[in-house]
């Protein structure tokens, strides 16, 4: 029958418990370190995200001012077509109009020649 040692462990033993308490401690600090590391990227992922939605926010908001300047513009540049002739005007009617207007003496020949371009083309 061996003889066995009761009482303090002996060298190999407390190697033993010492490379158990060494890679447990390694393993929960290893555990925290990739924990930490994982939220710390999502509150950066978080971060880029509202940064990305206040960038696309500010270029609609520049798009929407640089078409509404264009659409100014536009309007003030062209003004309203007053005489162009509308899909349904009868062009032979304004045309009699335009000849009632020369007999009468309203319109000389160029203005009656320029109306009649305008209607015309």
């Amino acid at each position: 029958m061996p003889f066995r040692r009761m009482g303090r462990p002996g060298l190999v033993g407390m190697a033993a418990r010492t490379a158990v308490v060494a890679g447990t401690a390694t393993a929960v600090s290893g555990g925290m370190q990739r924990r930490q590391q994982d939220k710390a990227n999502q509150q950066y992922e978080a971060q880029q995200f509202e940064a990305q939605q206040q960038q696309a926010q500010i270029d609609a908001a520049a798009q929407q001012a640089v078409a509404q300047q264009q659409a100014a513009a536009a309007a003030a540049a062209a003004p309203a077509p007053a005489a162009a002739p509308a899909a349904g005007v009868d062009v032979v009617a304004e045309l009699q109009k335009l000849a009632a207007l020369k007999e009468q003496g309203i319109l000389d020949d160029a203005e009656f020649a320029a109306a009649k371009a305008k209607l015309l083309g």
